[in-house]
């Protein structure tokens, strides 16, 4: 109802564009709220950026608060990061603090460190037009840009940056928010807008398209029109950004408590496809009722409960369970053309994490955690002798279980195997040796073991003396 009211509103304001020229064309004069009409307190804003905004000052540069601190102050919540914008090139900020290191080639930062804590300085960005550094901007030919060393006024700084809701100013002098771009209005209207043309600011940097995404589903915000629809038309840029880059952002898009409204919205927009291609094209042909969707999204909102309470996550795991679709579908043919399990799993995983890797980069750390986590699953089925205590005392095992949880939901391997699972960790000792060596239920029930089941090898016994020489003898 709240996006049809928009669309409305939109309509009959004419403001359906991408909000303000971006590139020299007529601008009003700033919106300037006083400290009564506006809800952002100093007492919100941690020491150390008040450290900071204050000595820029009394050094005689402009310095605001600007972006998601003052957008996340005024909806009410708490910010993440507190940045600062000044009229101080990054080799002035410098000088007036001496715990200040100087990073970046595309655009020059401030980090002003403060133990653990880093408050980010940047200088006011110009447009390229700009009288001095204009010759230090560089696109290439699709218009993305590879470096954008330009300063400017805090007006044209407002016009470069992404959204209208990133771009506002808190000024320290006196208490005051400054809104060139219409920002405040998008708040209250709880509206993602892109500032500028769209196709140039996406063409400029195509991971805006994933912001947008985020913040409508982190603020619960609307994605304006133009801005959306810019989306479908451009989300196939993404192929052009480095692969690096956007396994850091899957890891904002996921990893940040509201994955599960940000996996749809991805999906919606086109732009999980351009992510995880492989996985799309499984979630496509099985369908909306299909057991893979059901194993991400509860994948996502497992993920989003151990970020609200606090616990630790890791890419490791959000990985197996987004690669997990084309991993599954890949073992199962492998099966059929006759290969062993283990063998069929080696090359499926090496084929489809080599393949994601063109567009999303998992480091090593993380591959090799992800790919034991598919490795233990079918060690599952074998609910006798030590084997359990093996698998149990596996150093991944938790991380292993919880995917077999994921599995039973989505229906992959039966609830009961599960429960078994569950089970056994949550017994005494005396229990958990009554269970390990009851015989299996296919035994129980006279049934033979299911084909998906490894069947076990009879033990060979040592020799003693050291270990054997020559080919083993072949068994009987």
């Amino acid at each position: 109802m709240r996006k049809l009211l928009n669309l409305m509103f939109q309509s009959l304001t004419g403001q359906t564009g991408s909000r303000g020229a971006g590139n020299g064309g007529a601008r009003a004069e700033p919106r300037v709220i006083p400290r009564p009409d506006h809800i952002v307190s100093r007492k919100d804003i941690p020491p150390h950026a008040l450290k900071v905004l204050y000595r820029l000052n009394k050094a005689g540069y402009q310095s605001y608060l600007v972006g998601g601190g003052v957008r996340d102050l005024l909806l009410g919540s708490e910010p993440k990061d507190f940045d600062v914008a000044t009229d101080a090139r990054p080799e002035q900020v410098r000088k007036v603090f001496s715990n200040c290191r100087l990073i970046g080639r595309r655009f020059r930062l401030a980090h002003v460190h403060f133990g653990r804590d880093i408050i980010e300085v940047a200088t006011f960005r110009g447009g390229s037009n700009g009288e001095e550094g204009a010759g230090d901007v560089v696109q290439d030919k699709g218009g993305r840009l590879l470096r954008d060393n330009v300063y400017g006024t805090m007006e044209e700084d407002a016009w470069r940056r992404d959204f209208t809701i990133n771009g506002l100013y808190y000024s320290i002098d006196d208490f005051s928010i400054i809104d060139y771009v219409g920002g405040m209005a998008d708040i209250e209207r709880r509206l993602i807008h892109l500032i500028g043309d769209v196709e140039t600011r996406y063409r400029e940097d195509p991971v805006r398209m994933l912001r947008a995404a985020r913040f409508a589903a982190k603020l619960d915000f609307d994605i304006e029109r133009a801005t959306a629809e810019g989306i479908g038309r451009f989300a196939p840029l993404l192929a052009e950004i480095a692969p690096a880059r956007l396994f850091d952002e899957c890891l904002k898009l996921f990893m940040a408590g509201y994955g599960r409204v940000t996996f749809d919205l991805l999906r919606e927009y086109g732009l999980f496809a351009e992510l995880f291609p492989a996985t799309e094209a499984v979630l496509q042909a099985e369908g909306d009722d299909g057991g893979s969707l059901r194993l991400l999204r509860q994948a996502m909102a497992n993920t989003d409960q151990r970020v609200s309470e606090g616990r630790p996550v890791t890419p490791a795991f959000l990985f197996a369970a987004l690669l997990w679709p084309p991993v599954r579908e890949g073992l199962q043919q492998r099966r059929a053309e006759g290969l062993s399990p283990g063998e069929a799993l080696q090359r499926t995983a090496a084929s489809e994490v080599g393949a994601a890797d063109q567009r999303v980069a998992l480091p090593k750390r993380f591959r090799i955690p992800m790919r034991e986590i598919w490795q233990l699953q079918p060690r599952f089925e074998r609910r006798q002798g030590k084997r359990v205590w093996h698998l149990m005392g596996h150093p991944r095992f938790r991380a292993a279980y919880d995917f077999l949880l994921l599995r039973a939901h989505a229906g992959e391997v039966e609830q009961e195997l599960a429960d078994w699972w569950t089970r056994v960790q949550e017994v005494d000792r005396g229990e958990q040796e009554t269970m390990i060596n009851a015989p299996a239920p296919q035994a129980r029930e006279g049934e033979s073991a299911p084909a998906s089941a490894p069947q076990g090898r009879p033990r060979r016994r040592r020799r003693r003396g050291g270990r054997r020489r020559g080919p083993p003898q072949t068994e009987s």
